[in-house]
C-alpha cells in the first residue's frame, strides 16, 4: 500500500493511551502516516464502510461524520453527505455539505458525556454515593397523596442509573393536554414537578429506559455542585480536556447555525402533525431537538441538550478507554469507571447509564463482533457511540437522520425516512468497522 493511499484512509491522531500506573503523555492532534500493520485496519475494508454510507447518501440519507479511535489514535475521521438539505419542507438547490468539524445534537448521548461524566467525577471525589437514596440529594422527591404506587423513599441513585427506578420513560411537561397540573415551559417549575412525577412500576421489577430518571440525575449534579449542569460540565470536564465544541445552548455562546447538522425539517411538528404552545416550526439547527430539554428545561437537561463534534467525541471516547484520564487530566478514577460500566445483576445490557453488549438483543447497536465488555449509547437524533476496551476501540457515528421527511406522519410521526437506512440503524456500520480490523 502506497503511503499516500494509506494516509488517505488511515490518517492518525495520537490520543495517548493511559493507565493509572503509566506516565501521563502529551497529546498530538495532527495526522501522521503509519503502516498497515501498526494501524491494525485494512484500508480496503475501511473503504467498504465509506461505500456503505455513501450508498445511503445517494439514496437520500442526509449526512454523517464517522470517527474511529484505535490504540490511542484516530484512524478514521470522515464526513459524508450534507449537514443541511432542507429549509422546512423545501429541498435546497444547494445543500450544505457535511464537514468533519460539523457539530451535532447528541440527544441521549448527553446522558453519558454530560451527566454520567459529571456523576463519575463526583463519585470519584466522594461527593456522591450511588447507593444513597435520591431523596438524600433531592428532599422533594417523595410520594404524593394521590400516587397509586408508593416507594420513592426507597429509590437509590443506582436504581435510576440502571433504569429500574420505577419512573416512567418520559413525560410531556411541555404539552398542557398531556401534562395536566405538571404543565411547564419554565426550567425552575419543571425541576419542581420532576420530583412529583408518579412511579409507573415497582422499583427493581424491570428495566425501563427513562429520560425522566436522567433529568433527575442532572438535578442531583446541580444540587451537589451548586452549579447549573452546563456550567459544571463545561468548567470541570470539557475545559480541562481542551474541548471547545462540546457544550449546551451553543447558539447562545457564539456559534452560528451553519456550524451544525440540521435535525427536524419543520421544528417539532413532525411535518405538521403535532401542535402545542410555542412549538417551533422552522428547521432546527444548533438548537436541541428534544422537546423536554428545549421547552421545559431551557436547553440544559441531564437527558439531552449537549452538542459536540467528531474531534471532541474522540477525546471523550478515549477518556473512557483510559478509565477516566487523558493527558495530564484525571476526571475520575478507574474504580469509578469500572463501577459505572459494570452490568446490572438483573439485565446484562444495562450498566450505570451505559448500555452494554450483554446479549444478542443489542446486536442492532454493537453488531456481532463487539466484545461482551463493549458499552456505549445512542441518541434519538442519530448518534451512536461504542467503546470496546477489549480492542482499545472507540467509535462515534454522528448522523442527522431526522433531517428527512417523516415516513408516515399519520401512522407514526416519530419514524423518519432517515431511520430506515442501514446507516440510520447503526449496526451495519459498526459491524463493517470491526470487520476492517486485522
Amino acid at each position: 500500500m502506497k503511503t499516500k493511499t494509506l494516509f488517505l484512509f488511515c490518517a492518525i491522531v495520537t490520543l495517548s493511551i493511559l493507565t493509572p500506573n503509566e506516565t501521563f503523555a502529551q497529546t498530538t492532534i495532527e495526522p501522521t502516516t503509519i503502516n498497515e500493520e501498526i494501524a491494525q485496519f485494512s484500508p480496503k475494508k475501511l473503504r467498504k464502510v465509506d461505500q456503505m454510507i455513501e450508498r445511503d447518501i445517494a439514496a437520500g440519507f442526509p449526512g454523517a461524520v464517522l470517527v474511529v479511535v484505535k490504540d490511542g489514535r484516530i484512524i478514521k475521521k470522515t464526513a459524508y453527505g450534507y449537514s443541511k438539505k432542507y429549509e422546512e419542507a423545501e429541498l435546497l438547490r444547494r445543500p450544505a455539505k457535511m464537514k468533519t468539524r460539523t457539530m451535532f445534537d447528541l440527544a441521549s448521548n448527553t446522558k453519558m458525556y454530560a451527566t454520567n461524566f459529571a456523576l463519575q467525577r463526583l463519585v470519584s471525589q466522594r461527593k456522591l454515593d450511588v447507593y444513597e437514596k435520591v431523596s438524600a440529594y433531592l428532599p422533594d422527591f417523595k410520594d404524593q397523596p394521590g400516587d397509586l404506587l408508593k416507594g420513592k423513599d426507597k429509590i437509590r441513585v443506582i436504581d435510576v442509573l440502571q433504569h429500574q427506578s420505577g419512573l416512567p420513560s418520559s413525560f410531556y411537561f411541555y404539552t398542557p393536554e398531556k401534562a395536566g397540573k405538571y404543565y411547564s415551559q419554565e426550567r425552575d417549575k419543571t425541576i419542581k414537578y420532576l420530583t412529583k412525577v408518579p412511579l409507573d412500576y415497582q422499583t427493581g421489577t424491570k428495566h425501563v429506559y427513562s429520560d425522566i430518571g436522567y433529568m433527575l440525575l442532572g438535578c442531583i449534579v446541580e444540587k451537589v455542585t451548586g452549579k447549573p449542569l452546563d456550567v459544571y460540565a463545561e468548567q470541570e470536564i470539557y475545559k480541562p480536556l481542551g474541548l471547545k465544541h462540546t457544550l449546551y445552548n451553543p447558539l447562545e455562546k457564539g456559534f452560528k447555525q451553519k456550524q451544525f447538522a440540521a435535525t427536524e425539517r419543520m421544528g417539532n411538528t413532525r411535518d405538521g402533525v403535532i401542535h402545542f404552545p410555542n412549538i417551533r416550526t422552522d428547521t432546527l439547527q444548533g438548537e436541541v431537538h428534544d422537546e423536554k430539554a428545549f421547552y421545559s428545561m431551557d436547553g440544559v437537561s441531564g437527558h439531552a441538550g449537549l452538542f459536540s463534534n467528531a474531534d471532541d467525541m474522540a477525546i471523550l471516547l478515549q477518556v473512557m478507554l483510559n478509565k477516566g484520564s487523558y493527558r495530564n487530566i484525571s476526571l475520575f478514577d478507574p474504580k469509578t469507571a469500572d463501577l459505572f460500566t459494570s452490568p446490572s445483576a438483573t439485565d446484562q445490557t444495562f450498566a450505570l447509564g451505559w448500555r452494554r453488549n450483554g446479549s444478542k438483543s443489542m446486536e442492532w447497536m454493537f453488531g456481532p463482533y463487539a466484545s461482551e465488555n463493549a458499552y456505549g449509547h445512542t441518541g434519538w437524533t442519530g448518534t451512536v457511540t461504542v467503546i470496546d476496551p477489549a480492542y482499545h476501540l472507540g467509535i462515534a457515528l454522528l448522523t442527522n437522520k431526522k433531517h428527512s421527511p417523516v415516513a408516515d406522519p399519520e401512522e407514526n410521526p416519530n419514524v423518519f425516512e432517515g431511520d430506515e437506512f442501514p446507516t440510520g440503524s447503526y449496526g451495519s456500520v459498526i459491524t463493517a468497522i470491526y470487520e476492517a480490523m486485522e
